[in-house]
């Protein structure tokens, strides 16, 4: 199992303790470094700054967001950062979420599935650099009737395959992204929940183009704190998780309160869901079971963490990827090295 490392979003006042991080893990070895967005930092500055600073880790969107970009402007941006980095970015795209894609890029949030399956056809044949030309529900290229013409992308990508994440919650865009997609990016993933959670859905995609799971990276993101007291570190992330299962969409249409359902959480996430959109942040906060956070971050001493990896490759995690916790550039640091320390303790080095 590899690790890899998520920055999160920029901008947030740990800037320059990011880069340090980012460093730290390209000596450490680590495999891959993720960047986010959402209305914000942009990913692709981020990772062009990241890369320029760093020797060997891969440089990773976590994602682009799909409502944010035009299609061929996503191959554009993936070839030149593959070429400007010598070989070493990774694409993830996602759709973001209905606040986001209309009230900020002011993209209907409809047929996401549809949406995304079309997105990925076309990023993939520009970046292959074929004549660019497609005609479908969302995108048609060229224009008809007008004075434009299928265009080839004239830069050359370092490699003639860039690996295509997509971030996926729910069972369909699980699937189709085994279907479609190099990997997955996961969130809030349980080890004990991952098979029926994601890893049966992705499976059921790949099988139906006809591929195994030979190849195909799960990657989700761990936060990841050290120290002696769990339930503590535990008690970090309960805005953290708060936040994203009760206040990320609409009472109608939130996927991480619908993950937190299918892991048997059912009544606290109504109830999480309920008092964080309520204006009631602490209570949300307070009303997250200590037992969903423990399942879905590593926390605690080294030998805890090198068993909760264990437990996260034995799931059928290939790479993991560690969001360090910690409220100075030297916590984050202890942490990042805590992970490398854990994944050799564990035996997956």
């Amino acid at each position: 199992m590899r690790l890899g490392i998520n920055l999160g979003y920029w901008g947030a006042g740990m800037d320059a303790d990011n880069l340090a991080v980012a460093q730290e893990a390209d000596r450490l070895g680590y495999d891959v470094c993720w960047a986010a967005e959402a209305y914000g930092s942009d990913a692709a500055t981020v990772l062009a700054w990241v890369a320029a600073q760093t020797e060997r880790i891969d440089v990773g969107s976590a994602i682009f967001q799909i409502p944010a970009r035009q299609p061929a402007m996503t191959a554009m941006t993936a070839a030149t950062l593959d070429s400007l980095t010598k070989g070493r970015f990774r694409l993830g795209l996602g759709v973001s979420g209905p606040q986001v894609s209309e009230g900020w890029y002011g993209v209907k949030f409809d047929k996401p599935l549809a949406r995304t399956r079309e997105y990925v056809e076309i990023v993939r044949k520009a970046m292959s650099r074929e004549r660019l030309s497609h005609d479908g529900e969302h995108w048609t290229l060229p224009l008809p009737g007008g004075p434009g013409k299928p265009l080839k992308l004239t830069v050359h990508p370092e490699r003639p395959h860039i690996p295509l994440y997509i971030a996926a919650i729910g069972p369909k865009n699980l699937e189709q992204t085994g279907e479609i997609a190099d990997g997955a990016l996961l969130i809030f993933p349980a080890a004990e929940h991952l098979e029926e959670t994601a890893l049966r859905h992705i499976r059921a995609g790949r099988a139906k183009a006809g591929l195994t799971m030979d190849g195909f990276d799960v990657c989700p993101t761990v936060p990841l704190a050290v120290g002696g007291d769990v339930t503590a570190l535990a008690d970090m992330f309960r805005p953290y998780t708060a936040l994203y299962v009760g206040g990320m969409g609409s009472p109608k249409q939130n996927f991480y309160n619908q993950l937190a359902q299918r892991m048997g959480y059912e009544k606290e996430a109504a109830e999480i869901q309920a008092k964080y959109l309520g204006g009631d942040k602490d209570g949300a906060a307070a009303a997250v079971p200590h037992s969903l956070i423990d399942s879905t971050t590593l926390l605690g001493s080294v030998e805890r963490i090198a068993d909760g990896m264990r437990a996260y490759a034995e799931a059928g995690v290939t790479t993991l990827t560690l969001a360090p916790a910690g409220f100075t550039r030297e916590e984050r640091l202890t942490a990042l090295r805590a992970g490398t320390e854990a994944l050799e303790l564990a035996g997956l080095a």
